[in-house]
């Protein structure tokens, strides 16, 4: 009998995929993986999130294990999140979480248990063909999370099962309630792990300090005062203490950062500022390879958003220009540009310069 260790977090969606495997004849291993220290002032739920665990794994009558990461991921992954953030980027720590841990230290402990294949709960397929890895879309597209594994390579594709490939949300939901699991009803986890329901400010000024400056109009007009830029993203409405400063109909937006000056530019009214045509990225990752030098396919700038046609283009050095059939807003650096075809993931980049 094969053995599959998983990554169990507590969730509705890797209880279902260790009950799935089960069925499918595998020996399976659940393993909880803490990434963040209580102490780190986050507000991860992983005393709770083990319990559910516990609970589940019970029911299913699977052993279960958990590990420390929190080391790992301070190093890999939190470190990274702080840096884009002195930057005035806006990054996406679940994407190198995926790559760093989920994929890294997670992948060579469930080996080191003798595990002969790796299975999570994500929404999405894997397809092996002649000794090539291929990520899939899931069934379920409006679950689908190609778009946080964009990195991973064919090492990490190599042994992995992704259970939850072909069924829907709401089949898991109906799965989990007719074995009666403890979570069934479990909300999902939104937003990042290690801040869980904190204040997003309150707790970025624990590791980077304010520095507060003006914001100012498209013309260059002071219209108040901002408490670092660290805090906004492009597009952001909310937030900005404007709203007794008017400039005719419409709300105020942030439209970009000046970082030489420390100066938060905003806009009124009039959202077209925010579209662009193109972007710059780098670190490329493709699965396996780019189809070549140059290439048309679809993207998505973020996760939340339909797939865009693009043109995209494998620079000598590396990085790629990518060109947008329409025009796109708040495409935002420091987030990741993905690619797609019909069926597959070909990988994806970090988004570094914009282009009106």
């Amino acid at each position: 009998m094969k053995t599959v260790v998983l990554g169990m977090s507590g969730g509705v969606d890797s209880a279902v995929s260790a009950y799935l495997l089960k069925q499918q004849g595998y020996n399976v291993v659940a393993l909880f993986m803490h990434n963040w220290e209580e102490s780190d002032d986050g507000c991860c739920t992983a005393e709770q999130d083990f319990d559910d665990v516990r609970r589940v794994s019970d029911k299913l009558g699977i052993p279960y294990y958990s590990v420390n990461f929190a080391k790992q991921y301070r190093q890999k992954v939190f470190s990274y999140f702080l840096e884009e953030y002195r930057k005035g980027r806006t990054p996406n720590p679940d994407v190198l979480c995926n790559r760093e841990i989920k994929f890294g230290p997670f992948l060579q402990y469930a080996e080191a248990l003798g595990a002969d294949f790796v299975a999570t709960g994500h929404y999405c397929g894997v397809q092996h063909i002649d000794g090539v890895h291929y990520l899939l879309k899931a069934a379920d597209q409006t679950k689908d999370q190609t778009y946080f594994l964009n990195q991973l390579s064919q090492r990490q594709l190599q042994n992995v099962i992704f259970p939850l490939a072909d069924i829907t949300k709401t089949q898991v939901r109906a799965i989990a309630d007719e074995l009666g699991l403890s979570n069934a009803h479990k909300k999902d986890s939104t937003g990042i792990c290690f801040i869980g329901e904190r204040n997003f400010r309150k707790f970025l000024q624990n590791y980077l300090p304010n520095q507060p400056g003006d914001i100012v109009d498209m013309q260059g007009n002071c219209v108040g005062q901002h408490i670092g830029l660290m805090y906004y993203t492009l597009g952001q409405r909310r937030g900005l203490g404007l709203g007794g400063t008017k400039q005719g109909d419409g709300r105020w937006f942030v439209v970009d950062k000046d970082m030489q000056s420390n100066r938060l530019i905003v806009s009124h009214g009039d959202e077209s500022v925010l579209l662009s045509r193109a972007l710059m990225a780098s670190g490329a990752n493709f699965i396996p390879q780019a189809p070549s030098q140059h290439f048309c396919c679809r993207a998505k700038f973020r996760y939340r958003q339909a797939e865009q046609d693009v043109e995209v283009t494998v620079l000598p050095d590396g990085k790629l220009s990518v060109q947008f059939a329409q025009p796109q807003r708040a495409v935002t650096p420091g987030q990741f540009v993905v690619f797609y075809d019909e069926r597959r993931c070909l990988g994806g980049a970090t988004i570094d310069e914009v282009y009106k």
